[in-house]
C-alpha cells in the first residue's frame, strides 16, 4: 500500500490561515501589527526569489514587511549598522537576514548581532542554547516545520525511535533536540556513522537532511515509517528532488513528505508564526508596563 503524503502545502495554508486570524486579532486588541525586517545583500537570484516569496506570504497574513536590499559591495560595518537600526525599531518583531552573504561579511557576526528576541530564524547562539536547555524563545523555522509535519500524521512522537540523518546546525541538530524534548529516543547520523542503512531501518520516524539527491533508498527504511525529506537538490535536467528516493520509499513508508511541496512551504509558515509570536510577546510586555 503506498504511503500517505504529508502535504506541506495544505498544512502550511492551514497554519497561515490561523496566523492571519491571530494577527488581525492582535492588531484590533492592541494596535500592534506584527513586523518583519527582511535583509538581502547582493544579487543572488535564488535569494531574491526566497525573499520575495517570504514577503508575499507575510503580506497575505497581515504582517508588515520592512524590505532592505543592499548591494553586494556592502561592508560588514554597514550591515551591522542596519541590524542595529532594526533591532531598535519597535515596529519590527522579527529579523530575517537572507543567507548566503557576500564573502567580505562574516555571517556568524551578523547573525549574532540580531537581538535574540527578534531572531525569527532561531539561529542566534542564545536561542540555540535555550533550545538545548528546553526553554526556547524561537525554534528554527525548518525544524519547527518538520515537527508540525510529523504531528500532522497522528503518529505520536513520545517514546518512538527516531533517526535524524544530518547534523548541521540549521536542521539536523535542532530537529533532534526538538524531538528529544518531545520524549523521543533520538539517534543522529552523519558521514562517520557505521552501517547507516541498518541505523535508518530502526527508525519509526526518519528525518533526512544531508543534501544528497535520492540518498535514502527503500532498503534503508522501516516498513510503515514516517519519512520527512528536508533535502532540496537540482538534478541535471533541472528538476528538484529530495534526499529520499521518493518513488521507491513511498511504496514502503507509512507517511512521506514530497519534494517540492513538503518542508519548503512549512519553513515559510514557521517564519510567519515566529514573527507573530514575537509581536504577541511584545504586546504582553507593553501591557505589563
Amino acid at each position: 500500500m503506498p504511503a500517505h503524503i504529508i502535504d506541506g502545502k495544505a498544512l502550511s495554508q492551514a497554519v497561515r490561515d490561523q496566523i492571519a486570524k491571530d494577527a488581525a486579532a492582535l492588531l484590533a486588541r492592541t494596535g500592534i501589527k506584527p513586523g518583519l525586517a527582511a535583509i538581502l545583500v547582493g544579487d543572488d537570484p535564488a535569494s531574491h526569489l526566497y525573499v520575495k516569496n517570504k514577503q508575499k506570504a507575510c503580506e497575505a497574513v497581515g504582517i508588515y514587511v520592512a524590505d532592505h536590499r543592499l548591494p553586494a559591495s556592502t561592508s560588514q560595518d554597514d550591515l551591522l549598522a542596519l541590524i542595529d537600526k532594526v533591532n531598535r525599531d519597535p515596529r519590527i518583531h522579527g529579523i530575517l537576514v537572507q543567507l548566503p552573504l557576500p564573502k567580505q561579511i562574516d555571517s556568524q557576526v551578523i547573525l549574532n548581532a540580531v537581538l535574540p528576541e527578534k531572531d525569527a530564524d532561531g539561529f542566534h547562539p542564545y536561542n540555540m542554547g535555550r533550545l538545548v536547555e528546553g526553554t526556547p524563545i524561537f525554534e528554527a523555522c525548518t525544524p519547527r516545520g518538520v515537527i508540525k509535519m510529523i504531528e500532522s500524521t497522528g503518529v505520536g512522537i513520545a517514546g518512538r525511535r527516531e533517526v535524524v540523518v544530518g547534523r548541521r546546525n540549521i536542521v539536523g541538530k535542532p530537529v533532534a533536540l526538538m524531538l528529544l524534548h518531545r520524549h523521543a529516543t533520538v539517534t543522529i547520523c552523519h558521514s562517520k556513522t557505521k552501517d547507516l542503512p541498518a541505523v535508518c531501518r530502526e527508525a519509526e520516524i526518519l528525518v533526512v537532511a544531508i543534501g544528497k539527491p535520492r540518498f535514502v533508498t527503500a532498503d534503508m527504511v522501516r516498513e510503515g515509517a514516517v519519512v520527512v525529506d528536508v533535502g532540496v537538490n537540482r538534478t541535471e535536467d533541472g528538476k528538484f528532488v529530495g534526499d529520499v528516493d521518493f518513488e521507491a520509499v513511498s511504496r514502503k513508508a507509512g507517511w512521506i513528505s514530497p519534494v517540492p511541496g513538503g518542508v519548503g512551504p512549512m519553513t515559510i509558515a514557521m517564519l510567519l508564526q515566529n514573527t507573530l509570536e514575537s509581536a504577541q510577546r511584545a504586546a504582553e510586555k507593553m501591557k505589563g508596563r
